[in-house]
């Protein structure tokens, strides 16, 4: 009998995706995260309340399309992941640079 591991809610999140359209939606105070294929919104929510201790009020999630990979002859696909698009509540925040 094969054991099936069941993700802790911190190994949900994987990292913070700093992009252009990233940085342009902190004015919104919404954050974006690359997030396990397998995670669906309520996870998510639940992961980025407990780490970070803030009120989130909404999720929204995608998942971009696969892009080709060559490595000489050979083709592939880069590795699939999924974006978490995360609004918090007013007076809530992250801090993505903290203080060093």
């Amino acid at each position: 009998m094969t054991k099936v591991l069941i993700p802790t809610l911190a190994d949900l999140i994987r990292r913070p995706l700093l992009t252009e359209k990233a940085t342009m939606l902190l004015e919104n105070n919404q954050y974006v995260f690359e997030v396990v294929p397998d995670a669906n919104k309520l996870q998510i929510k639940a992961a980025i309340e407990e780490l970070f201790d803030v009120k989130v009020v909404a999720v929204n999630t995608f998942n971009p399309p696969k892009k080709k990979r060559r490595m000489g002859r050979f083709v592939g696909h880069r590795a699939h992941y999924k974006r978490a698009v995360v609004t918090l509540a007013a007076g809530d925040s992250i801090p993505l640079f903290p203080d060093l």
